[in-house]
């Protein structure tokens, strides 16, 4: 059983930076490949970014390429999200998720745990 928490959400500026955490608990933390999506009101989620369980592999969407970055920290058990250059398009509730995958860890149904989510709001 793996249990996540997203932080690190907040109001910024388009243009701006945000730093999103997933703490997770459990000591089997570095066996999962970890991803994070996104809710914009009146959207599917969609999938945003992956990382591999060793974090030597890393898959990120066209959308936030370039701008966005994953990495994970195994020792302190956590997840990150980089995001800088915010449009008001990146707007969304972002989640983590943990899970064994395969190929790139696009698909939701890859992953068997979900954070709560949290709010980020990228204003014009």
């Amino acid at each position: 059983q793996v249990q996540l928490v997203e932080s690190g959400g907040g109001l910024v500026q388009a243009g701006g930076s945000l730093r999103l955490s997933c703490a997770a608990s459990g000591r089997t933390f570095s066996t999962y490949d970890m991803g994070w999506f996104r809710q914009a009101p009146g959207k599917e989620r969609e999938f945003v970014t992956a990382i591999s369980w060793s974090g030597g592999r890393t898959y990120v969407a066209d959308s936030v390429k370039g701008r966005f970055t994953i990495s994970r920290d195994n020792a302190k058990n956590t997840v990150y999200l980089q995001m800088n250059s915010l449009k008001p398009e990146d707007t969304a509730v972002y989640y983590c998720a943990a899970g064994r995958t395969y190929g790139r860890g696009s698909s939701q149904t890859e992953y068997d745990y979900w954070g709560q989510g949290t709010q980020v709001t990228v204003s014009s």
